[in-house]
């Protein structure tokens, strides 16, 4: 049996849109019991959060299904310092993962600094954390992504506040989320799968289809996100198969690499 790695936004909803089919498949991978983990490389919102989000587009997926760079982030902590503490810039799906792992946030002497997404980014909080590291605490970033969408039009990500700090410190975050196979490595570990059997379905090539390469995982990329695939081709790697979108899925997720459609 496959067990399934899916991006959220791009491959099940677009915004605040359901993706036609999304809801099918999903209903198709709950009735087989087939395992799957909904992944999000945002740290704003918690599970129970985004379980929210996601019913009122006509997703049904429960809160231990959600894998998000604020869960993944805190696993990695947790495994590399226990019990530690941390300054942190970001929303509640951060502070509640870190929380949950038993981490102490504090503004003083903290072992890390971790950046995470946030509606309103503070440049009081960035000075803070700019002070912070240069007295050495460690920084980490949740995700890479520079930008993100709003109904206006982009805004500043993790990634850009992070190079603000990093430009400032002269130190590079470590950045957990995709396309940093630990993201996925971690899913996994969640999921109790194992590469062998897994495949990761996204609409990026540079973030999703590169992380689950990375971590030893067949890929799908669907072009119902951003990238086209004419996108695609100016990778130097390729997904295992490419399909329209999630829909042509349905009926078909105990065999999706079959010869059932075009490659």
């Amino acid at each position: 049996m496959w067990h399934y790695l899916m991006d959220m936004d791009g491959v099940l909803v677009h915004e605040e849109h359901l993706i036609p089919g999304a809801d099918e498949f999903v209903a198709e991978l709950r009735a087989s019991d087939t395992p799957f983990l909904v992944l999000t490389n945002n740290s704003i919102y918690t599970p129970r959060d985004l379980r929210a989000r996601l019913q009122r587009t006509g997703l049904d997926i429960p809160e231990t299904s959600i894998w998000t760079s604020a869960l993944a982030t805190a696993r990695f902590l947790d495994s590399q310092r226990p019990n530690g503490s941390a300054f942190v810039i970001g929303e509640a799906g951060l502070t509640t993962a870190l929380h949950e792992i038993g981490y102490v946030l504090t503004d003083r002497d903290p072992d890390y600094v971790v950046l995470g997404e946030t509606r309103t980014y503070s440049f009081t909080a960035i000075t803070k954390a700019i002070r912070l590291v240069e007295e050495g605490a460690k920084f980490i970033a949740t995700n890479p992504d520079a930008t993100g969408p709003s109904r206006e039009g982009s805004l500043p990500a993790t990634g850009a506040v992070a190079a603000l700090i990093e430009r400032a410190t002269g130190r590079e975050p470590y950045y957990v989320g995709k396309p940093n196979p630990l993201m996925m490595r971690s899913a996994l570990r969640a999921l109790g799968s194992h590469s062998e059997n897994a495949l990761m379905i996204g609409d990026r090539m540079d973030t999703d289809v590169r992380s689950g390469l990375e971590a030893g995982l067949s890929t799908i990329l669907v072009l119902s996100g951003i990238f086209t695939s004419e996108h695609a081709e100016m990778y130097p790697y390729r997904p295992t198969r490419v399909l329209k979108s999630i829909a042509e899925l349905v009926g078909h997720s105990q065999d999706p690499f079959g010869d059932w459609a075009g490659h």
